[in-house]
């Protein structure tokens, strides 16, 4: 029911982009391009003309359109043109903010909203965080600087749109934010198609920050960003993410490429992710979370591959929100991985690179995570066709947990959620904690230089399949280590073990 709704939405609205549209170009409305006049009146303009006849296409032509915010209206096509930039200021006097951020293209309770075409928007994402900074250090922005930079809530993104309904983004560069690339809040109806995100400019560029929206396809697009690829997010206790298709995209990061949470009030729901190629990433390919309560539940994760990325899967049932119970993970399917992680940092050589986390957490490479809560599990996780190559390498000078140790790793349950948050952890393979029916299928692990740890450690888990789990190296340790484990059936695990028993049961 979600694939047909999904894509019946993807085709309401492509249908609904008139090729008689009366046009609007904002050259007609007093804008020059030559990158120095401000046109955020002139463009305003074109848009209010067409959205007070019912709607209409704005048109940006070849040339660089220097501007403001802009408001965006119900029935109004934003079209950029081939060699259309719209640029925008380097200084936030220029820009408003609804009442949530600044942003270079504002929408809020409006319908029909496009912007299309093979321009670009460029956002000068650094000169204008350069200038902010500056405005902090004279003390006209009161702001601590956490992380030396910049408050987020002070740094425009290029589109914000909220309480909108069916909007499509199709075709667009959007590059250079300041801070998040786009975010839709609470939004219905939505397509993004083709979009391109080339956002390394400066700190927190998340390529797509979906938060609490409905009915969403998110397909074709190529991202390359200094901070989470394409994240949704769940702001709203009462609200959640829900019906969202993200398939056959390209993802680089230097955080998570697909990622849902940090900020999981709601939740996520009914959600697909298929088809996506990872590379260069710093953090996991895919991180599902929930840490503030939510509820996350029916996802489906499919045909991954990840080039050079710092981790695989990972799945954290946290408790960051203390003034609500957590939150619940169940049922997630997650199939047809491959993954293969570096000894190195995988974004090494790129501008906004990840920080050197081994330093503040020492540990060695952990492909794939599913940690939960005392008396929360992570519930009804199936992996199938996962296929793990670390470059292994483990030095115990780094870090080491022995396994009498096993039962006293921190659960950091407020803490922010990250894959390498629990530091060390003694699986090369796969570690899971506090979870309930965990089952994995035709699978292969291995390394590429010796790990001195199990491929595979569970602790506080119930219900536990393994079945035609390939370890085909050869390991200084038992292939799996149970700790509270109950009701497991673990067979055909082929692994050479010469003179050790493929499966330790720690008391």
């Amino acid at each position: 029911m979600m694939k047909l709704r999904t894509v019946l939405c993807f085709l309401l609205l492509v249908a609904g982009l008139n090729t008689s549209a009366q046009l609007y170009n904002i050259k007609d409305y007093g804008a020059i391009g030559d990158g120095k006049t401000m046109n955020t009146q002139a463009i305003q303009k074109a848009v209010d003309a067409a959205s007070a006849k019912g709607g209409g296409k704005v048109v940006v032509p070849a040339g660089s359109f220097l501007t403001g915010t802009v408001h965006l209206k119900s029935g109004v096509e934003l079209n950029l043109e081939p060699n259309a930039v719209l640029l925008g200021s380097a200084s936030l006097a220029d820009y408003e903010r609804n009442d949530r951020w600044y942003a270079l293209l504002i929408a809020d309770k409006q319908n029909n909203i496009s912007i299309t075409g093979k321009g670009s928007i460029d956002g000068q994402g650094h000169d204008l965080a350069m200038s902010i900074l500056k405005l902090v250090k004279n003390g006209a922005i009161k702001d601590p600087l956490v992380l030396r930079r910049p408050n987020e809530t002070f740094r425009p993104q290029l589109i914000e749109l909220q309480r909108c309904n069916k909007i499509l983004v199709k075709d667009v560069t959007l590059k250079n934010a300041a801070c998040w690339v786009q975010t839709y809040n609470l939004c219905t109806d939505m397509v993004f198609d083709s979009v391109k995100v080339r956002s390394t400019a400066y700190w927190n560029n998340d390529g797509f920050d979906i938060v609490d929206c409905q009915n969403v396809v998110v397909k074709n697009c190529d991202v390359d960003a200094a901070d989470d690829g394409i994240c949704l997010k769940s702001s709203d206790a009462s609200s959640a993410c829900e019906n969202i298709v993200i398939q056959d995209c390209k993802i680089r990061s230097s955080a998570s490429a697909v990622k849902f949470g940090t900020a999981s009030l709601g939740g996520f729901k009914k959600i697909k992710v298929n088809n996506i190629f990872v590379y260069n990433t710093y953090r996991t390919a895919v991180a599902l979370e929930i840490v503030d309560g939510g509820i996350m539940e029916d996802v489906e994760v499919s045909n991954i591959t990840a080039k050079n990325s710092g981790g695989g899967v990972f799945i954290r049932l946290g408790h960051r929100k203390t003034t609500v119970p957590p939150g619940i993970i169940r049922r997630i399917s997650i199939k047809n991985v491959n993954v293969e992680i570096p000894a190195g940092k995988p974004d090494e050589g790129y501008g906004i690179a990840g920080p050197p986390e081994e330093d503040i957490f020492p540990h060695n490479l952990m492909p794939v995570i599913i940690v939960g809560l005392p008396g929360h599990p992570v519930q009804n996780v199936s992996l199938e066709n996962i296929n793990i190559v670390t470059a292994g390498a483990a030095d115990k000078k780094k870090a080491y947990v022995s396994l009498d140790s096993i039962p006293k790793i921190d659960e950091r349950a407020s803490d922010y959620p990250e894959y390498v948050m629990f530091g060390e952890l003694p699986a090369w393979g796969l570690y899971a904690r506090h979870a309930e029916n965990i089952s994995i299928k035709n699978s292969n692990f291995k390394y590429v230089q010796p790990d001195f740890r199990a491929p595979f450690v569970f602790s506080d888990v119930k219900g536990l399949v393994m079945d035609k789990v390939n370890v085909p190296a050869v390991i200084s340790s038992e292939a799996v280590i149970l700790h509270q484990v109950s009701g497991s059936s673990i067979k055909n695990l082929k692994t050479p073990l010469p003179g050790k028993a493929t499966v330790y049961t720690l008391k």
